[in-house]
């Protein structure tokens, strides 16, 4: 039986309506346009087969399958809704409101059994920051955080309170996903000199400390971000201070945290300074990837040891996405960034793709893992409003504008669940396309006339770094290589890369050059001149030339380097320049 197809919710001024996934495209016929301009929000339920809109008069629900109206409810003002894990229970929120004489409003967060339409609970939300809700994945446990206390239901009976967590001053929380025992990961801000801190807990055993199942405590967080992996094993937390102590940042602090539930705990260590501007695990639960650092920012792969597995150098990324089969990595550099996407194969570490997919405002990976939706949105931006469809080798399938003075306002696929959509091979090729790429082409930096017949030279300020492999091989023993096998390594490595950028960009004639210091020293004898200041230059120049020979060396066996020794690095080429002259002015 062939896969389903997965629909594309599309709202913008022109209503709301649904277009068919890949490979046709078209607006699905079966689902009713909403020709409304007053659309304000939708969802759909975990496993795609319910979808529920607002339209600025009511609240629908539909059978995405079927296409029936399942219910309808009088509430115009929602701005939010969300179905639980197994689309048992509809989630609204209104904007909450006193009445003139400053008595209390009313509810303003209400729960519906889906199946009967019946009310199940009103609560009084007014904050619309974490305003929905927590499940666990089977519904038997539902949470809310209630003035510094966290109240937890079960089988979604709202009469009853079953447990509760009390924390001075807790702030977030995120329920663990998966199969039970359920687990819950809360924050607590620091206050009076005392740290920060996040605590695992197991359902529902809350009491005291002792009961903990980790513990991180940290002062340098004003707010944090927590992901779980999808296997409940370990929380990625996020640190962030709104004010950069330091001066190097404005956006603040970052520091990543990882929190295991068998009690470990570590500081994510990062190999360059600046934001941590995306983290985000494969759905394999085995890894998470770190886009980091000053701009060009590094991206970097790490394993539970929370040791780098493969570093992807430094490009213009702020942000990654795994599919979601985990096979395909997405590095992506949207807001502020020109919106270049490089599309890697995390199997076997290659790049497929790197397209352009410039002034796009939202990304979002199709349940198939093959195909990939790009979006400009308002009011993030209001000109150029439309969206694209593209596989994930670089071509765009498909692609519509909004007409002028319209705008789109929000784009979806419908979701399935996991193992509907199995792995596919990687393709290296380019899927065949009748949609032609608009997108810019670089334009190449202005040369005056005078250096238009010279050779090009590098005008960057950061030379971009390669991409680098950092778990130890395999078929390597205990003892180390050789100087002449790293060199080797290297150069192999090297040409890889090389050719892999020269496939991208469609031009298989590009060979990498020889090392230079190769050339100097066979080309160059070692003579000596005489002059005993020349000759002493000329070895000084020889001992630093042989320090960053072993810096690469030691980089070439994984380990990390020091800001120094990269500039070190970095020097090689001028020093070889300098012992070029001296030796020829010999």
């Amino acid at each position: 039986m062939a896969p389903p197809t997965p629909l594309l919710a599309v709202r913008g001024s022109e209503g709301l309506y649904m277009v068919n996934g890949p490979p046709h495209f078209a607006e699905n016929t079966a689902f009713p346009r909403d020709s409304g301009k007053s659309s304000k929000v939708f969802a759909f339920s975990k496993n795609g087969s319910l979808f529920g809109w607002c339209n600025g008069e009511q609240i629908n629900i539909v059978n995405v399958i079927s296409n029936d109206l399942l219910h309808s409810f009088d509430l115009p003002k929602t701005l939010s809704l969300e179905f639980s894990p197994l689309s048992n229970v509809l989630a609204t929120w209104q904007p909450y409101t006193t009445a003139k004489d400053g008595t209390a409003g009313v509810p303003n967060l209400q729960l519906f059994d889906v199946k009967t339409g019946k009310c199940l609970k009103s609560f009084i939300q007014k904050k619309m920051q974490n305003w929905c809700p927590c499940w666990s994945d089977d519904e038997r446990i539902c949470a809310r955080s209630v003035n510094n206390e966290l109240h937890f239901f079960e089988n979604n009976d709202f009469s009853i309170i079953v447990n509760k967590l009390h924390l001075q001053k807790v702030t977030d929380f995120v329920l663990s996903p998966g199969e039970p025992p359920t687990k819950v990961a809360v924050y607590v801000p620091g206050s009076k000199g005392a740290p920060s801190f996040v605590r695992l807990y197991q359902y529902p055993n809350f009491g005291g400390p002792q009961s903990a199942l980790a513990n991180k405590s940290f002062f340098k967080a004003d707010k944090v971000t927590m992901l779980w992996n999808s296997k409940a094993t370990a929380v990625l937390v996020i640190a962030s201070t709104e004010v950069d102590k330091t001066g190097a940042s404005y956006y603040g602090e970052q520091t990543l945290h990882y929190i295991a539930t068998n009690g470990e705990s570590a500081v994510v260590q990062l190999a360059k300074n600046g934001p941590i501007y995306d983290a985000t695990w494969n759905p394999n639960s085995t890894e998470f990837c770190v886009v980091y650092g000053f701009m060009p920012a590094k991206a970097t792969i790490f394993n539970l040891k929370c040791d780098p597995v493969f570093d992807f150098g430094t490009g213009p990324h702020n942000a990654a996405y795994y599919s979601p089969q985990g096979h395909i990595l997405v590095l992506a550099g949207f807001g502020n960034l020109s919106g270049q996407l490089d599309v890697w194969d995390i199997k076997n570490y290659k790049l497929i793709s790197k397209p352009q997919a410039s002034d796009s405002t939202y990304f979002a990976w199709c349940p198939d893992g093959e195909h990939i939706v790009t979006a400009t949105c308002s009011p993030r931006l209001r000109v150029g409003n439309g969206y694209k469809i593209w596989h994930y080798s670089g071509s765009v399938l498909y692609k519509y504008e909004v007409p002028q003075n319209a705008e789109l306002w929000q784009v979806a696929w419908q979701p399935f669940l996991d193992g509907v959509f199995p792995a596919k091979t990687a393709t290296y090729h380019a899927v065949p396309s009748n949609v032609p790429n608009d997108e810019p082409k670089a334009t190449q930096a202005y040369r005056p006339p005078a250096l238009r017949n010279k050779p090009v030279t590098s005008s960057k300020l950061h030379e971009d770094e390669p991409p680098q492999n950092m778990r130890p091989s395999s078929k390597s023993s205990d003892k180390p290589l050789s100087k002449t096998a790293l060199k080797n390594q290297r150069k192999h490595e090297a040409k890889k890369v090389a050719k892999q950028e020269a496939r991208v960009e469609g031009n298989q004639e590009v060979v990498p050059a020889p090392p230079v210091q190769n050339v100097l020293h066979h080309a160059v004898p070692s003579v000596t001149s005489g002059d005993p200041e020349v000759d002493k230059k000329i070895k000084n120049l020889k001992k630093k030339l042989k320090a960053i020979e072993q810096l690469k060396d030691q980089a070439a066996t994984g380990k990390q380097l020091e800001k120094n020794q990269l500039e070190k690095i970095q020097k090689e080429a001028a020093l070889l320049k300098e012992l070029e002259d001296l030796e020829l002015g010999v």
